[in-house]
């Protein structure tokens, strides 16, 4: 199968309705990837302002205005202007909410229900709705009406005691995986619940994802050393606390990035760098006594490596067939042979940028397709349209106009 080809069937979410009530990140990346899925995406936002990621410049794209935070993760939808302040708007709503499939938000914990817009509310009207909300902290416990933030979350959560140099200050990873995270567990739960919908007859149901709780589950593996040991493990930079060499390695003009991910592996490394004599070496003949002697073969390998250019070692260890590569930024990963061959750096026209790219989607279907088919919408761009099709009349759609509900 080549990647990202369109194929012969439907798109997998085809005739799904989602209403977007979130913004920012963590539920436009949601809706995002339900979009891509051919699910007809419908994006509520405020009439002044819309999704404040609009605002979020620099960078603009080109010579517009438009942002490119906002244009990363709102393809794939359809944009509507309401103003949910107002009963009239919220009433709007829940007429859109009774024919929708799914309902996304990720307003504070408490607040669509205040509106008259939570899951009991609107479920009562169409039960066979999945509403999810994403939050921060949950809608339980003693922090769920606390603000969350990625930065805050990534702390809290452990990701940035073990993120950076040992001894060094904390740090974030680089993008904001907190919401990235929870808009994919979002995105997981709501198609379990389609999935029950459509073949045990369940109705809809109620889903609730939070940063916080995603940041904890993400610990994974770290997680357990703790329980194993009681010891909190620490930051480590690229290093992986149970398998040597497995880090970055500064060359002669840049850094390398080395796997060695098996006792397979060890010796192939050895030999690209013309030390076999490592090998059966008593310190590091296995990936334990390697782990243990971790400072000593680090001293060895770095004073090899780092007389080589970062472009050298890395053809030197694929010809041995060990796992390395150099540490790409955006243009080098944006020009990689395997994104081209992937169509991963994809293009679509846009009404006042031109052409916006950025990265498709990852899900690939033998027999169905992935929607690239509709920009990141200006704001309020469909909503006569999405009215419309909802049964309003050109009458009612400029009364709201002119009340300034939409």
């Amino acid at each position: 199968m080549t990647a990202q080809t369109t194929a012969d069937g439907a798109e997998p979410l085809e005739g799904v309705t989602v209403l977007d009530a979130s913004r920012v990140l963590s539920g436009p990346f949601c809706t995002m990837q339900l979009g891509d899925l051919g699910a007809d995406v419908i994006k509520v936002e405020r009439p002044d302002t819309g999704d404040q990621t609009r605002g979020w410049t620099p960078p603009t794209y080109g010579d517009s205005q438009e942002a490119a935070y906002y244009l990363s993760i709102n393809r794939n939808k359809r944009s509507m202007t309401l103003n949910l302040a107002s009963e009239e708007g919220r009433e709007v709503f829940r007429d859109l909410a009774r024919e929708a499939d799914v309902l996304v938000e990720n307003f504070r914990v408490g607040k669509m229900a205040e509106w008259g817009l939570g899951y009991e509310d609107l479920s009562e009207a169409n039960p066979d709705l999945v509403y999810c909300k994403i939050s921060g902290y949950g809608e339980t416990g003693p922090d769920k009406h606390r603000p969350a933030y990625d930065l805050i979350m990534q702390a809290e959560g452990g990701m940035m005691s073990i993120t950076g140099e040992p001894g060094s200050e904390p740090v974030r990873v680089g993008v904001a995986i907190a919401d990235i995270g929870a808009g994919m567990y979002a995105t997981q739960a709501i198609l379990a619940s389609l999935f029950r919908r459509e073949f045990a007859d369940t109705g809809g149901e109620r889903i609730e994802v939070s940063l916080f709780d995603t940041m904890v589950a993400w610990q994974t593996y770290m997680a357990s050393y703790y329980f194993a040991d009681g010891e909190p493990p620490e930051r480590m930079g690229s290093r992986h606390p149970t398998i040597a060499p497995y880090q970055a390695f500064p060359t002669r003009d840049d850094w390398v990035v080395v796997a060695c991910a098996s006792e397979h592996i060890w010796p192939r490394f050895c030999a690209a760098l013309d030390r076999e004599d490592l090998v059966d070496d008593e310190q590091f003949a296995t990936n334990e006594q390697r782990v243990n002697n971790r400072e000593e073969l680090e001293a060895i390998l770095t004073a090899e490596i780092e007389t080589y250019t970062t472009d050298d070692i890395v053809e030197i260890l694929h010809d041995h067939d060990v796992p390395a590569t150099a540490v790409n930024d955006m243009e080098d990963v944006f020009t990689h042979q395997q994104v081209e061959a992937r169509n991963m750096r994809r293009s679509i026209a846009h009404p006042t940028v031109g052409e916006v790219e950025m990265p498709d989607t990852p899900m690939n279907f033998a027999d169905m397709a992935t929607a690239f088919d509709r920009h990141p919408p200006l704001l309020g761009e469909q909503t006569a349209d999405v009215l419309d099709e909802f049964g309003y009349s050109p009458a009612d759609i400029e009364t709201l106009r002119e009340n300034d509900i939409v």
